[in-house]
C-alpha cells in the first residue's frame, strides 16, 4: 500500500471511530476541512506539522498514523522485515522516517530518521492525555532540539530523553544529513 493511502486510511478510520465529521476533525485540529479531505483521499502528501495536528486531535501519536492495521485473522508478527518497514518523507522539510518496529506487539517503538541540513520541524506535541517518553540517539551529524524553553545541541553518540508533553523543535544546523534513532514508549 502507498504511504499516502496508508495515512489516508488511518486518519479516516480514526475519525470514524470518534464519530466525527470532516468539520469536527477540522475544528479540533486546526487543519482545514479541505486539507483533511485531500489527505483522506490520498490526493496530497501531508507535512509533518499537519500530521502532528491531526494526531493530537485524534489522541494518537504521529507514528501511529504510519502503522498498518494488523490483520484480524492472524496474530501480529514479532518481526518486521526491512522490506515491510514503512518509509515516509515530509514534503516540506525533506526529512525521512522509517518505522522499524513491528506494529502492535510492544509499547517500545523505534524510528530511524534522516534529517537534511538546514531544515527545521516544529511539533506542538501536547499529548497531555498520553504518557509518551522519547529518546533521540544521534548516530551522525548534528541536531539542535528544543524541548519547551530548553535547547540541546546533539553530536554523534549523544542521547536526549524527553516527554511529549511540550512543544519540540528539531533543527539540523550542520552541513550534512543528521541520522538518528528515536525510541518511544507509549501506553
Amino acid at each position: 500500500m502507498d504511504i499516502n493511502q496508508l495515512i489516508a486510511h488511518r486518519i479516516s478510520a480514526l475519525r470514524d471511530a470518534h464519530g466525527w465529521s470532516l468539520d469536527g476533525l477540522a475544528q479540533r485540529s486546526g487543519v482545514s476541512r479541505s486539507t483533511i479531505s485531500l489527505i483522506e483521499r490520498a490526493a496530497t502528501s501531508p507535512t509533518a506539522v499537519v500530521l502532528d495536528k491531526l494526531s493530537l486531535a485524534l489522541g494518537v501519536t504521529l507514528g501511529s498514523l504510519f502503522e498498518a492495521e494488523p490483520a484480524l485473522t492472524s496474530p501480529p508478527s514479532p518481526m518486521q522485515l526491512a522490506a515491510q518497514q514503512i518509509i515516509w518523507t515530509d514534503p516540506e522539510s525533506g526529512y525521512t522516517r522509517r518505522q522499524l518496529s513491528p506494529p502492535g506487539l510492544s509499547p517500545l517503538h523505534l524510528v530511524e530518521i534522516q534529517f537534511p541540513a538546514g531544515q527545521t520541524v516544529h511539533y506542538e506535541n501536547l499529548h497531555q492525555e498520553l504518557d509518551i517518553a522519547q529518546q533521540v540517539w544521534l548516530i551522525s551529524g548534528q541536531m539542535r532540539i528544543q524541548v519547551g524553553a530548553l535547547s540541546y545541541l546533539l553530536h554523534a553518540g549523544d542521547c536526549l530523553a524527553m516527554s511529549l508533553k511540550e512543544a519540540i523543535t528539531y533543527h539540523n544546523p550542520g552541513q550534512g544529513v543528521a541520522h538518528y534513532l528515536v525510541a518511544l514508549i507509549k501506553p
